[in-house]
């Protein structure tokens, strides 16, 4: 797409449309040319015939719904997210959905901090609006106002972003790029470390916080978003201090009612048996044990990623793998 940067200016109807074709939006596919064009307008001009809701539960309690496209959709939507969002990168401080970031890369800059302050945005992806994802994610630097108004069309539901579009959360990135950049700026010359995943947002070191609060708030108003001052935290280096799950106080470890409950159901498969430790358990079914071993093995292998100094954990994993190769099961890494 890049042979069209600082061109488009130039280009009439015939090369605009060159310039779709070439974004392969739908794929492989032997179509002809104006049928692709067609099924590309009449998708971005009614998106919301090609969404249906899906409820799913939340890790506290209570449900979110997302609006989830259907397939035809989702992979034009895919095919942006690949052949075109995939060049444009988002601020090193946001730490969720780009290669190489993960709730460990989130957490790891706030480790041995004497303050932790968490703040959470409300309804993230429901306030990044249509303009905001022209303007951010399909600007006219790069792009023709056909062209990206098209693109953000097939990106939006009801003038916002969807939850569930695949290409959403690259998005939201790019949206709240010159936001990270600004405060990683402020932040990093009061010696304050700052990442956000997603509508999460971690600071720590030695600040005032309620100046902190009230720059970060101020900040984001001009975005038109809001903090969820419900979920607003400020964990004191006596206190456990906790960031996307991971507990950052001196190093990094998940947390003790995590690892004591896994610890708990490998010791009982070790003193009892696999199949007979099943057996207690009414809700689980005895044939089921391959995969009950596979889901522990999943677990072990994410503790240690945190964690991989964990010789306890180390010698389980070696457990875990040998019951598993007892019963002719494949593993990652095998």
């Amino acid at each position: 797409m890049w042979e069209y940067r600082g061109l488009w200016k130039y280009c009439g109807k015939e090369q605009i449309k060159d310039m779709l074709l070439s974004f392969q939006l739908l794929g492989d596919t032997d179509w002809p040319k104006e049928k692709i064009l067609a099924c590309l307008f009449a998708l971005s001009n009614h998106p919301e015939s090609h969404y249906h809701s899906v409820k799913i539960s939340k890790r506290r309690g209570g449900y979110r719904t997302l609006d989830v496209p259907d397939g035809l959709l989702k992979k034009v939507q895919r095919n942006i997210l690949h052949h075109i969002l995939d060049d444009f990168a988002p601020s090193q401080a946001a730490t969720a959905y780009g290669r190489g970031t993960s709730v460990i890369s989130n957490a790891f800059p706030h480790t041995g901090k004497r303050l932790v302050l968490k703040l959470d945005i409300h309804d993230f992806f429901g306030n990044i609006t249509f303009p905001m994802v022209l303007h951010k994610a399909f600007p006219g630097t790069y792009f023709p106002a056909s062209v990206g108004t098209m693109l953000t069309s097939l990106c939006c539901l009801r003038e916002r972003l969807p939850q569930g579009s695949p290409a959403s959360p690259a998005i939201s990135n790019l949206v709240m790029r010159p936001f990270d950049e600004y405060m990683l700026d402020w932040c990093g010359q009061r010696e304050i470390a700052y990442s956000r995943y997603s509508d999460d947002m971690t600071f720590s070191g030695d600040f005032d916080a309620a100046e902190l609060l009230r720059k970060t708030e101020s900040f984001l108003r001009i975005y038109g978003l809001e903090l969820n001052h419900e979920k607003t935290r400020l964990c004191t280096r006596g206190s456990r201090q906790i960031v996307t799950g991971i507990v950052v106080n001196e190093t990094l470890q998940l947390p003790k009612e995590y690892r004591r409950e896994l610890r708990q159901e490998i010791h009982y498969c070790r003193r009892f048996g696999v199949e007979d430790h099943l057996g207690r358990q009414k809700d689980t079914d005895q044939a089921q044990a391959g995969e009950y071993l596979m889901s522990l093995l999943g677990k072990v292998a994410y503790l240690l990623s945190v964690n991989p100094q964990d010789t306890w954990f180390q010698d389980a994993e070696k457990f875990l793998r040998e019951e598993l190769r007892k019963r002719g099961k494949p593993f990652v890494g095998q």
